[in-house]
């Protein structure tokens, strides 16, 4: 591939940094006050944790892998982004965990990193950024134990094919060829932001798929009516943490998950 989307999302992934921290989004604050930064959704599919080896993907700046090691888990973030790693470490500290974290791109992990896990886990716009889920999948099954768990919660790839507007459908459902955007992020405080990225549409099939090829078993999929999140347009809040648009209502898939699991 003559684009090169590695040194452009690291590029795009350190610029949102400060912006993300900064932001209410991440209620930093209240994060290192003990909140957790995850959603009922990921806790419910995560259940008990404690003692158990975590390999969290695409960490970002770490809020979720620490709030996993504050649940018990023994846990190693990983991130592309130098910048969201160095960060990850300098919270860490502050909240006095234990977390591990690695940069690296995913599909150079098994270059630079050998244990295995009990639990990989990845949420949250996290494939659309990887343009090979054969590659991606061959990773999560390289680094699970046997009969270790992959846990997945991501936006549904319906979302994906709107344009920034939410109005009208632009792109394509299936994944066949990279989608390159310069705009804003998706936190507030992003006024004046231009960061270019590059991008992939994942279909469901394209994604299960790849985890069953590696011999994985499909134990558990779900898709939901809301989005625990507040980061798409005209969206309008129906519960806590729970947020739909203010059109299509529950018409629309917002998010889906998997619990998937490696053979003997």
């Amino acid at each position: 591939m003559s684009l090169d989307y590695i040194a452009i999302n690291k590029k795009s992934w350190n610029e949102r940094v400060d912006t993300h921290i900064a932001s209410a989004f991440y209620d930093l604050e209240g994060f290192i006050n003990g909140n957790t930064s995850l959603n009922d959704i990921e806790l419910k599919l995560l259940g008990d944790i404690k003692g158990k080896e975590v390999l969290h993907l695409q960490c970002h700046f770490g809020q979720d892998s620490i709030s996993l090691s504050r649940m018990g888990g023994k846990v190693t973030g990983v991130d592309l982004s130098d910048k969201s790693i160095s960060k990850a470490r300098e919270l860490a500290s502050i909240c006095e965990v234990d977390t591990e974290f690695i940069e690296s791109d995913i599909y150079a992990l098994n270059k630079v990193h050998s244990k295995k896990y009990d639990i990989i886990f990845t949420s949250y716009g996290t494939i659309g950024w990887l343009p090979d889920l054969t590659r991606w999948a061959n990773i999560i099954s390289n680094f699970l134990k046997p009969n270790g768990q992959f846990i997945f919660v991501d936006f549904h790839p319906v979302l994906w094919m709107y344009d920034e507007s939410l109005q009208k459908i632009k792109y394509r459902y299936f994944n066949s060829e990279p989608i390159v955007e310069e705009g804003s992020t998706y936190t507030d405080g992003s006024a004046g932001l231009q960061i270019k990225s590059v991008g992939w549409n994942h279909g469901m099939s394209e994604t299960i798929q790849a985890l069953l090829n590696k011999g994985m078993k499909l134990l558990e999929i779900t898709e939901y009516d809301y989005s625990p999140y507040d980061c798409f347009p005209d969206l309008e809040s129906i519960d806590r943490k729970k947020y739909r648009h203010k059109v299509y209502g529950n018409k629309i898939p917002y998010v889906y998950s998997m619990i998937l699991q490696k053979g003997i």
